[in-house]
């Protein structure tokens, strides 16, 4: 007639008849008058704190003096996040509009309310609690994925979007957000000097002539709440003013101005950008052209005008030279015709270029003949 029913010291127990609630053990042992075996047991570890129970709101509701005496009551506002510490040691994030009853036992429970309505940044003394494991951005506690880590780099900041809405710039180093009920992202940005390559543009010149053009540009973000607000991607609206910029200045120019001197198409695509992106948070530090690229055809074509070029240059300078060595042929003449001493020296120089290349010379008339017979010039 009589049943006896045990619960250990580490549980809790709940006791039923006929699937009804009747009351909760601690432990110990119970001797029940059930002839018709209509009472039933059900049992708790207590290392497992957390009451996970169809009567969880039947408690709350209508037995508050069973629930204030067993269990430690969590109930959450829609704008609250529950801490609850086991031993002093964080174990459990809870999160907003949670409703949780947990067995009060030998574990040392605390629990801690945090209002995020306004201020949903991560307290910096709870971060260390939040961090587990060798890598401190990659959060290991329960409940823990409605916490956001934002990973900045060195010489980096991030912007921060709550909802879509830019909130904040964060600084280098580690940043943890409660994520509840906001959408959160945040976008890295790098604030040394960077290099955007715009290349291979097809453009026509002012004389008609298609070429592509390589541009290279040197800029940083100089404010990046102001970058952020004016533009939702301030990369690309660089790139496609540098763009329109270089198709302006290279539709003003005709191919031989654009070849004979890059700089001033430099110039030009530098002072449309920094026109362009001036209040923009943006700071262009440099413009370049790398490469102007010609068809294959025009390449062709260009190649034979250098050459009738060099050609008529190798003419012009010889026809110089010819005429500058008849010159100087006219003016010896002259000096000859009028200093008899000179002309008797060129006919002796005449004499020597004679003898290198005679082997063999028979004099007649002795030396006089020689110089007087042998070689003579008439003027």
């Amino acid at each position: 007639m009589l049943r006896k029913f045990w619960v250990k010291k580490d549980e809790r127990a709940l006791l039923f008849r006929k699937g009804d609630f009747v009351s909760v053990l601690t432990p110990g042992e119970y001797w029940k008058f059930d002839p018709l075996r209509r009472l039933s047991l059900e049992s708790f570890a207590l290392a497992k704190p957390q009451f996970e129970h169809r009567l969880v709101d039947y408690l709350v509701s209508s037995e508050p003096a069973i629930v204030a005496q067993e269990f430690h009551v969590v109930d959450l506002k829609a704008t609250e996040v529950g801490l609850r510490y086991e031993n002093g040691v964080l174990a459990e994030v809870l999160a907003p509009n949670t409703r949780r009853l947990y067995w009060k036992g030998y574990l040392a429970q605390r629990f801690e309310t945090l209002d995020i309505s306004a201020d949903f940044a991560v307290a910096a003394a709870l971060v260390p609690r939040l961090a587990a494991g060798s890598g401190r951005s990659a959060v290991k506690l329960a409940g823990a994925e409605g916490v956001y880590t934002v990973a900045v780099p060195q010489y980096q900041v991030a912007v921060l979007y709550v909802d879509g809405k830019v909130d904040r710039v964060l600084d280098a180093g580690l940043h943890y957000f409660w994520k509840f009920n906001r959408d959160l992202r945040a976008e890295l940005v790098d604030l040394r000097l960077q290099v955007l390559e715009v290349a291979g543009q097809e453009i026509l010149t002012k004389d008609k002539v298609s070429l592509r053009v390589n541009l290279t540009a040197g800029y940083r973000v100089s404010d990046v709440l102001v970058a952020f607000a004016k533009q939702a991607r301030p990369l690309e609206y660089l790139y496609k003013e540098l763009q329109f910029g270089l198709r302006a200045a290279v539709g003003t120019k005709s191919l031989d101005e654009l070849l004979e001197n890059k700089s001033t198409l430099d110039e030009a695509v530098r002072e449309h950008i920094q026109r362009r992106t001036a209040g923009l948070g943006l700071e262009v530090e440099s413009v370049g052209v790398k490469d102007i690229i010609l068809p294959g055809e025009m390449k062709a074509l260009l190649a034979k005008v250098v050459e009738a070029e060099k050609a008529a240059q190798a003419n012009l300078i010889r026809r110089r030279e010819e005429t500058a060595a008849t010159r100087s042929l006219l003016n010896t003449a002259k000096v000859m015709e009028d200093n008899p001493v000179a002309l008797r020296l060129k006919e002796l120089e005449t004499l020597e270029k004679i003898t290198e290349k005679v082997d063999k010379i028979s004099v007649f008339g002795g030396l006089e003949g020689v110089l007087k017979d042998l070689v003579k010039i008439q003027v």
